[in-house]
């Protein structure tokens, strides 16, 4: 196969690096290559520039660093240093576990205290004995292990969860298994306990999610399945569900046209209702956004299409323009004209109190749906990318439907999360109904 098959693609990102070393490619493969030889370090990544072509391998991935934008560069991430579970014995383990199976934390490869190590990153250089990460260097049929930092315990095995075992397909939205602890190791709170942590997860509001027992699962469109915790100070967290190496087959090429909110529509209309072309999932310029086509493989995240990755009213997608994202016009699977602005030559006439508010606007029930930097908003019953307790549930007269703008809390104005992950809230864009600017 191709050497870019084992590595994970994220467009116009760059990520900070101590360990990197500089070399002239003429393409991604070649840079590739070069990470496959590189001796000084063990690489987990390298990062391609397209104008320069310049080809920089780095010991660190994403996991491991911080990431910020580069219109220009490309990041591509081994997959198997990505990867958190076993294959068989797992002798090419190369996750982050760094504790035993009875929680000890491991010692360093490199150290000799408190124990003196037969296996060392010198002797074995090809085994991946970084850092103090549980690793296989001998083939032991136990699997993974590492030294300890016990005195009394040389050695010890890791639990590193089988790949095969309790995997999950795309996200784990449909995943059913049995896990009930998160990746940290804390235990999961009982879906229909409201102790310690209150939520709006419950089997009622959410029939299909399967929310049993305390078992992880993905109600929500997060990256993975999750839990709420039994620890009072950590809310919730993700849980270590490895993917399945084995993919479900293909059903259908998806609709191309519009059918219910259009979340499998699969069609090529690449522009928003009102002519903005649509930028690519795959790039992070003009707007940066958590939508990466590796991380939501079932989405169908194709070049620049409109997609409904989130459960929205209908496909969308970011613009190239300075207007973040727009809903894209797709015509409907039963021949209808779309019921959108700008179809017909007739302007339609919103009413001045939906676009307006009073006092606080605790009264507010307008369909405004942005916030005042341009940003979307998040669904008040959804928990991504901002986990919150402002839920329709726990307040039953505020009128928290879909992502529309509200005050539930009585703050100044009308406000929502937002789905920019790295801003938690915003006001929205919205006047007061007695600000003639507005009229």
């Amino acid at each position: 196969g191709d050497i870019l098959d084992d590595y994970l693609r994220t467009d116009g990102v760059w990520i900070l690096t101590r360990n990197k070393q500089f070399y002239k490619t003429n393409n991604e493969k070649e840079c590739a290559e070069k990470c496959e030889a590189e001796r000084n370090f063990n690489c987990r990544a390298f990062l391609f520039t397209r104008k320069k072509l310049q080809c920089l391998t780095l010991a660190e991935n994403a996991k491991m660093t911080v990431t910020f934008n580069s219109t220009d560069a490309v990041l591509y991430e081994k997959k198997i240093y990505l990867l958190q579970c076993k294959k068989g014995i797992g002798k090419d383990y190369r996750g982050t576990e760094a504790k035993t199976r009875r929680g000890i934390p491991c010692q360093k490869w490199a150290e000799k205290t408190p124990h003196n190590p037969n296996y060392t990153p010198e002797k074995h250089p090809s085994a991946g004995l970084d850092e103090n990460y549980c690793r296989n260097p001998d083939g032991d049929e136990s699997g993974p292990w590492c030294y300890t930092t016990d005195p009394a315990t040389r050695f010890d095995y890791c639990n590193i969860p089988e790949c095969e075992s309790q995997c999950m397909q795309c996200n784990g939205e449909d995943y059913h298994g049995e896990v009930s602890r998160t990746e940290s190791g804390l235990e999961c709170q009982r879906w229909d306990a409201q102790e310690p942590h209150m939520h709006g997860f419950t089997l009622k509001h959410f029939p299909e999610k399967d929310l049993k027992m305390n078992y992880c699962r993905n109600p929500d469109g997060e990256l993975r399945p999750w839990c709420f915790t039994t620890s009072p100070t950590k809310r919730w967290e993700y849980c270590n569900i490895p993917h399945c190496t084995i993919h479900p087959p293909v059903s259908g090429l998806g609709s191309q046209c519009l059918s219910g909110k259009g979340e499998d529509y699969r069609g090529r209309i690449a522009i928003t209702e009102s002519g903005n072309a649509c930028q690519h999932w795959n790039t992070q310029f003009p707007h940066r956004h958590g939508w990466i086509p590796d991380r939501y493989p079932c989405k169908g995240l194709e070049e620049n299409y409109c997609r409904n990755p989130d459960g929205e009213k209908r496909p969308w997608c970011y613009t190239t323009s300075s207007i973040r994202w727009e809903y894209c016009a797709i015509p409907h699977c039963d021949g209808t004209e779309q019921g959108i602005v700008g179809m017909s030559n007739a302007p339609v006439q919103v009413s001045l109190s939906e676009e307006c508010y009073r006092g606080k606007g605790q009264s507010y029930r307008g369909t405004t749906s942005i916030t005042a930097s341009g940003k979307k908003c998040q669904a008040w019953n959804s928990m991504f990318p901002h986990r919150h307790e402002k839920t329709p549930d726990r307040f039953p007269n505020a009128d928290l439907r879909d992502n529309y703008c509200r005050n539930p809390d009585g703050d100044n104005s009308p406000w929502c999360f937002t789905t920019d992950p790295s801003m938690t809230w915003e006001y929205c864009n919205l006047k007061r109904c007695d600000d003639h600017t507005q009229e």
